[in-house]
């Protein structure tokens, strides 16, 4: 990319896929050849990895039969924190001082909190309010930063500046993806491609079928493919309010 002066935007959906798993395999690498370095602890490694797999070992050493596993490991951690975003999203909607978006932001959480799946139209309907104050990405308090911040397998352990920017350079990873899926067509995508998709935006997506995991990627490029940059908030928050109870089986709080 440096040596043909190639950006992002120029890469293909898959290109910039490979570039995003790429960086994250290569942090989750890195710890482990450190630990190697010194005489035998080689040996010490090869204990650990056998151990502990999920921990050790980047996602192109599990084995089919793993990956599944571990998709229902890490997404049982982030969908914790689905209800107390939601809660926190409610209470915000309380300073809004426009009485109609106020409720249609409590509207859309009651919704998804009491099982249902709310329509792109009603999303799309509250997203001045992710723009500015009070839930734009610079207007998000630390806490409501390291919620999000779970639910994409980021560090919240860091100083809110610091979350914040790494939340905007996710943002902007998902948007270029988008864009680039929607030049290339989800329609392009075999399955287990489309799996990953979902899965990476928030879906559960080996619990539902694969014309679901379709019909729900669709959903969120319509929302995404509509979204301004200054609008990126309301793409974090999407992957509560398009995947907290999708399918809707009637198991939530």
């Amino acid at each position: 990319m440096a040596s043909h002066g190639v950006t992002y935007e120029d890469l293909s959906y898959r290109e910039l896929e490979k570039v995003r798993q790429f960086r994250r395999d290569l942090i989750k690498a890195i710890p482990l050849a450190l630990i190697s370095i010194p005489p035998f602890a080689n040996y010490l490694v090869f204990v650990l990895m056998y151990f502990f797999p999920r921990q050790l070992l980047i996602p192109h050493f599990w084995t089919p039969k793993q990956q599944a596993e571990y998709r229902q490991v890490y997404h049982s951690l982030r969908a914790q924190y689905h209800w107390p975003i939601l809660k926190g999203l409610q209470q915000v909607s309380r300073q809004v001082e426009d009485s109609q978006l106020q409720s249609r932001l409590d509207h859309l959480c009651s919704k998804v909190q009491t099982g249902a799946n709310p329509k792109v139209s009603e999303i799309l309907a509250v997203r001045s309010l992710f723009s500015g104050p009070p839930l734009g990405i610079n207007r998000l308090s630390v806490d409501q930063m390291r919620q999000i911040s779970s639910l994409f397998f980021l560090t919240p352990r860091l100083p809110g500046f610091l979350i914040n920017r790494r939340l905007l350079v996710h943002a902007f990873e998902l948007t270029l993806l988008d864009r680039a899926l929607g030049r290339l067509g989800p329609h392009q995508l075999s399955d287990s491609e489309v799996r990953q998709a979902c899965y990476v935006r928030g879906l559960n997506s080996d619990s539902v079928s694969i014309k679901q995991c379709r019909e729900w990627l669709s959903q969120w490029l319509q929302i995404s493919s509509s979204l301004k940059e200054s609008e990126v908030s309301l793409l974090l928050h999407c992957l509560v309010f398009l995947s907290a109870n999708y399918p809707n089986d009637g198991n939530h709080p």
